[in-house]
């Protein structure tokens, strides 16, 4: 059996402005996050939207390095949540902020 390891994610008390605003910076990322706002949970499949998979884990690793996405393992699923408790705890208002501007063309 494939056992894999637990994704690192940080404490909401090492978030840094910098690293959310650009994990925020690259569209396919804010897209990512906009979809997460949405849902409870997601898999990565349905956020990939048709991208190759090194791409789209890369931007996962970003948004987790910054805090704004938590992603756990569910046998061979990767399920991602928003972790909006948290950023907005050490953020307050940021996410809704950023969420509440118009989708750019």
């Amino acid at each position: 059996m494939l056992h894999m390891r637990p994704y690192k994610h940080p404490a909401p008390s090492e978030f840094a402005l910098e690293r959310v605003f650009y994990a925020l910076s690259d569209s396919i990322r804010l897209d990512i996050v906009r979809h997460l706002d949405r849902v409870e949970a997601a898999t990565c499949g349905e956020l990939d939207g048709g991208r190759p998979k090194s791409t789209v884990s890369h931007h996962f690793k970003v948004l987790r390095e910054a805090g704004l996405v938590f992603t756990e393992t569910t046998g061979t699923m990767h399920m991602n949540r928003l972790r909006r408790a948290d950023i907005e705890s050490r953020f307050p208002g940021l996410l809704k902020a950023v969420l509440s501007q118009p989708v750019s063309a």
